[in-house]
């Protein structure tokens, strides 16, 4: 099995999912810049030029990272890595995960990007981001992790996403169910090893 990533990019959730499930796998750094890889043209592994991709054994490819973490829950039910079907749990994990690729993710991406200037994205935080903070930070107020008292793939894509708004100068230190999180997620063994593995430092 192979995980296609970038460095401190979304990829790094699927990494935690997989340590949590005790699943070994080969890791494939992707330079996007060239979209290669040690392998050659990314562009023949994924068409749409983005992490993470999870090959499996049988050479099928897995794209989208909240659908990569369902899978590898759904792969390893053991692991409690989401609520079982049909519950009303599931769901709610569901929601979560949705919320974070559609809304925070993709939010986050904004603040990224080379094409907008300082003033413009400092004004998008503040009309779009901000908002979301606040929400996060209310339901962690009364949840370890976002279903409770039980870490899920969820909280991996959360952790993920939150340990961004440093690197683009956004401030969560007012946020303090927010730093708690980011500190309890960061005292797992499966988070300290994939940030090892990408030679990152724990937020």
């Amino acid at each position: 099995m192979k995980l296609y990533y970038a460095p401190g990019s979304c990829g790094l959730a699927s990494q935690i999912a997989l340590q949590e499930a005790g699943q070994a796998y080969e890791l494939i750094k992707v330079d996007f810049k060239t979209k290669t890889t040690v392998e050659g043209d990314y562009l023949q592994v994924s068409p749409k030029g983005f992490i993470p991709v999870l090959q499996l054994d049988d050479g099928d490819l897995l794209t989208e990272g909240a659908v990569i973490l369902q899978w590898i829950a759904d792969r390893h039910p053991e692991h409690r890595l989401l609520p079982p079907f049909g519950t009303r749990a599931r769901y709610r994990a569901l929601e979560w995960l949705n919320f974070v690729a559609s809304d925070l993710h993709k939010g986050m991406a904004v603040m990224f990007s080379p094409y907008l200037d300082a003033d413009t994205k400092k004004r998008f935080a503040d009309g779009n981001l901000t908002s979301k903070f606040a929400y996060i930070d209310e339901h962690l107020s009364t949840h370890d992790y976002v279903l409770g008292a039980e870490f899920s793939v969820a909280d991996a894509y959360l952790y993920n996403v939150l340990s961004w708004p440093p690197r683009v100068n956004l401030d969560l230190s007012g946020y303090a169910a927010i730093q708690r999180f980011m500190v309890r997620m960061g005292q797992r063994a499966s988070v300290r090893a994939a940030l090892e593995a990408e030679r990152l430092a724990a937020r």
